[in-house]
């Protein structure tokens, strides 16, 4: 796909959303419009905007419902159902959060609303930023360690995720996986594993480490397939410095290389040491092609 064609099918998706903000949408029929899985739609969709796509259709209904109430005499409950509100109480309680506000004190003019108005994705085919990255292709190698299964419903999966990073810490389960590291890649590994692609809305979130041996008990393995892998060097302290990175390679590096996602499980690798320490390493891998 082309500079503008990865541009463009973003903001294809976006106006699609647009043109079905009444209706009940999924997010694989979004995607689709981008021609990407649902997975990644969503992950790139929230690394770009730092928000889901289903906030931001919700923040987007709530805006065009405030505007209703502002200029125009119909009853609040209909606008609550137009906006998918099958109760007003619901509709008050989310539209409260959003404006700070009533529905009947936005019809009265009596506050300040808040307004998220439609998406413009741009992105920088210049960062200002440089971005050290080689890419190495691989075999298929092993990882031992733990998964757990999330839901990507709501972005359920990137509450979920820190809390799992925790425990391991927790438990002893990091400093094992350092132990049991032989592989190319040093350090423990985070991988994502898209399930959407058998029905569900789920995913298999793995905390490993590269080993060529058997799992010790308690521990699972994952196969990690063959790929050419784009591998981004990350600096600095967790997790601002990683999210950074991420948003740096999907707004500024795919643009204007002429790679694509893959679509297979991608890595995020950390080193030993103290991950709020400004010169703390860690990588990206991204599978290409």
């Amino acid at each position: 796909m082309s500079d503008i064609g990865w541009v463009e099918s973003l903001q294809k998706a976006i106006e699609y959303i647009e043109e079905h903000l009444l209706e009940q949408i999924s997010i694989e029929s979004i995607a689709k419009q981008a021609n990407v899985s649902a997975f990644h739609f969503q992950r790139t969709f929230s690394i770009l905007t730092d928000i889901t796509v289903g906030e931001y259709i919700r923040r987007r209904r709530l805006s065009l419902a405030a505007q209703e109430l502002y200029n125009t005499s119909s009853k609040i409950i209909d606008i609550a159902l137009k906006y998918g509100y099958d109760t007003p109480e619901a509709f008050t309680k989310a539209f409260r959060r959003q404006h700070g506000l009533t529905p009947s004190q936005a019809r009265n003019h009596s506050g300040k609303m808040k307004s998220y108005n439609r998406l413009v994705i741009q992105v920088s085919l210049k960062g200002a930023d440089p971005m050290n990255y080689k890419i190495v292709e691989r075999e298929s190698f092993q990882v031992v360690g733990v998964k757990r299964e999330f839901s990507c419903v709501n972005g359920e999966n990137l509450i979920a995720i820190p809390k799992m990073w925790n425990d391991v810490h927790v438990d002893g389960t990091n400093d094992l996986l350092f132990k049991l590291n032989n592989g190319q890649i040093k350090g423990v590994v985070g991988v994502c594993v898209d399930k959407r692609d058998q029905g569900s809305q789920l995913m298999d979130y793995w905390i490993a480490a590269e080993n060529d041996g058997d799992a010790p008990d308690g521990l699972l393995q994952l196969e990690i397939p063959a790929s050419k892998w784009g591998v981004f060097e990350v600096h600095g302290p967790m997790p601002d410095a990683i999210q950074q990175a991420w948003k740096q390679i999907f707004s500024e590096w795919f643009p204007s290389s002429h790679y694509q996602h893959a679509g297979t499980p991608e890595m995020e690798v950390y080193s030993d040491g103290d991950p709020s320490s400004p010169d703390y390493y860690s990588e990206i891998w991204i599978p290409l092609m």
